[in-house]
């Protein structure tokens, strides 16, 4: 039941910081890719499609593999050898 609940939270922190960031690269107020970046990062344990692009970036920007080591590690991710949980 917990994980449940934390599952529902992390998607709508994640989708509403992903929403915030859209806003954000056309309103000069908010920085839109900051916004993006941590909603990807927060919904990267439960949707594919970001923990495969977080991935990438990993691989093609190695001076970033540290920086989302870190925020996967803040965020509660599952160490990269160990899989998810039940």
């Amino acid at each position: 039941m917990r994980q449940g609940i934390g599952r529902v939270v992390r998607h709508i922190l994640g989708w509403g910081m992903l929403a915030l960031g859209v806003a954000g690269l056309v309103l000069p107020v908010l920085q839109g890719w900051l916004f993006i970046a941590i909603g990807a990062l927060i919904l990267a344990r439960d949707v594919p499609f970001f923990a495969r692009m977080l991935d990438r970036i990993e691989r093609r920007i190695p001076a970033l593999r540290h920086p989302i080591a870190r925020a996967r590690a803040r965020f509660g991710h599952p160490r990269r050898d160990q899989p998810d949980p039940p």
